[in-house]
């Protein structure tokens, strides 16, 4: 047996690359069409590790998937917390749950996904601002 991936349906494709990949930083790995059932598949991975992958599925017709939280969340180790938080915030992503540990951040994609950060090896020392950054919304 081998993990393939996690699949979450979105809204808004284009949204939801600018957030996995422009803002995150995921590649892209590939992408099918499938007009005759009128859905799209993307998929992306973190690129330290491109067999793993996260499909986001894009259904053409409008549908409310809900507000659940039962699905969890992603979790992607980077290699500095901070740079990363920093990268999202540029983009225009909330930072629900700061760093303020040098360890765990917690953002949402467009489709309220909960995405995960954990700094890759140990906890960075806390810094300003990050340290003193409240919670925002839920994670």
């Amino acid at each position: 047996m081998k993990y393939l991936h996690a699949m979450v349906r979105v809204r808004d494709l284009d949204a939801s690359l600018r957030f996995y990949r422009d803002a995150l930083g995921l590649i892209e790995n590939r992408r099918r069409d499938y007009p005759e059932g009128r859905f799209t598949l993307v998929y992306l991975a973190a690129p330290e590790n491109p067999q793993a992958e996260v499909e986001l599925t894009y259904n053409y017709d409008d549908e409310d998937y809900g507000g659940a939280r039962n699905f969890g969340h992603l979790a992607f180790a980077v290699a500095d917390i901070y740079a990363a938080c920093a990268r999202l915030q540029e983009h225009g992503v909330t930072i629900s749950r700061p760093p303020r540990d040098g360890r765990m951040a917690f953002v949402r994609s467009p489709d309220g996904i909960s995405i995960e950060l954990l700094q890759d090896g140990p906890a960075l020392p806390p810094r300003a601002p990050w340290d003193a950054m409240p919670n925002i919304g839920s994670w």
